[in-house]
């Protein structure tokens, strides 16, 4: 495992008193943060953003998304696809751990949207289409979430709300059996629907989105274990109640003299974890030195646990064999995010320095600098439990302070 916590490790903050920072960017939003940085760096970068981009800010500028879904707070910057909703940094990590089966959680700024994602987000009509679908029935003794709802509130009323669908008025030809909600929030999203709700779009994402639940719940019903569903749901449950403080960009840039695993050569990719998270590369056919360039993204949990990454040749009809695997502390990288968060210096500088050594998996020195205003980290890993191979990466760490 790769830890910069030893003498080999050494910080160059004292650089920082050769370069006099300028004013904190004012507010430290995310969506700020990122903006004062792309305007620092070109501002050509907001006057030509992409299609899907446009689009997806006109959506949020709407005005039932101008707060979060779930719990109010404003200017929501994450987006729950699955279920049609913008929602906040504390709401999404509940979102996370609902599965891939009800919902897929996005960045606004951070991920590349395709077309089809935007206009899939578009047609199931935002916030105030998914509450009165996902909120039609809330009982009156159970309260709305607010901003300042605990960990454990948000996870409660989220899966009740989305994965147990407790507050929805499954037919209309019954009344609802609890009084409705006096939350002036929900009050106020119901008063803005007005002429904006298309009757028949909104009957078609209703039918849409219930498929995927009553189809893990038919696959539950017969395919696992009272035992195995609760200790599952035990486990979701504890995933919906971990804080995350950032994001870390990990960039798969290559390998380099990767095994062979078929004949004389592998179809290489990589898989990157984060605690309970897990992300992949593509798959490159017949090359041992193969070039992904490919850009993935993690939550950081507050806990900060190892980055893993696992290398695996791609087989068809047998089991994927294994490449190798490394481990690398991120704790340093993230200190250094979060200590340069509100810096105004958009020279480059070096802010420490892991030396390449025997005792470790670095094939050389690597840095952690600051450039136009982010902390990156580029590395050259030996992968371990393997005859050889060795991954080049460039990890970048954005503290979430919305």
């Amino acid at each position: 495992m790769i830890s910069m916590c030893d003498p080999g490790w050494f910080d160059m903050s004292s650089t920082e008193q050769d370069n006099e920072e300028g004013p904190p960017i004012s507010g430290c939003s995310l969506f700020e943060l990122l903006r004062a940085e792309a305007a620092s760096d070109n501002f050509s970068t907001i006057k030509h953003k992409s299609g899907p981009q446009k689009k997806l800010e006109s959506l949020l500028s709407q005005s039932g998304n101008k707060h979060c879904a779930d719990c109010g707070s404003p200017d929501p910057k994450w987006v729950s696809l699955g279920v049609g909703v913008f929602i906040c940094i504390k709401c999404s990590g509940v979102h996370r751990s609902l599965g891939v089966h009800v919902t897929k959680v996005l960045s606004v700024n951070l991920d590349e949207w395709t077309e089809e994602q935007v206009n899939a987000l578009a047609e199931m009509g935002g916030n105030l289409v998914a509450n009165m679908k996902y909120e039609a029935c809330i009982p009156g003794n159970l309260k709305k979430l607010k901003p300042d709802s605990s960990i454990d509130d948000r996870s409660d009323f989220i899966r009740r709300k989305y994965e147990q669908q407790q507050f929805m008025n499954s037919d209309e030809e019954f009344c609802c059996p609890y009084p409705r909600p006096s939350s002036s929030y929900h009050s106020r999203s119901s008063n803005n629907l007005g002429a904006a709700v298309d009757k028949k779009h909104f009957e078609k994402q209703a039918t849409s989105m219930r498929l995927p639940g009553l189809g893990h719940a038919f696959r539950n019903s017969w395919k696992r274990k009272e035992s195995d569903c609760r200790s599952s749901k035990k486990c979701n449950l504890s995933l919906g109640m971990i804080e995350f403080v950032g994001l870390i960009h990990v960039k798969v840039l290559k390998g380099t003299n990767l095994a062979v695993r078929d004949m004389v050569t592998s179809d290489p990719y990589v898989i990157i974890s984060l605690g309970h998270q897990s992300v992949k590369t593509r798959v490159v056919k017949n090359n041992l030195n193969p070039v992904w360039n490919e850009k993935l993204m993690l939550s950081i949990p507050d806990y900060i646990p190892p980055l893993k990454l696992l290398v695996y040749d791609k087989d068809t009809f047998t089991t994927d064999d294994f490449m190798g695997e490394a481990e690398i502390d991120i704790q340093p990288l993230v200190s250094a995010a979060k200590a340069y968060e509100r810096s105004s210096i958009h020279e480059s500088i070096q802010l420490g320095k892991w030396v390449a050594s025997k005792d470790n998996t670095l094939v050389k020195d690597s840095i952690i600098y600051l450039k136009d205003g982010k902390v990156k980290q580029e590395m050259s890993i030996r992968l371990q439990n393997v005859e050889r191979g060795v991954l080049d990466l460039e990890l970048e760490c954005v503290p979430l302070t919305q």
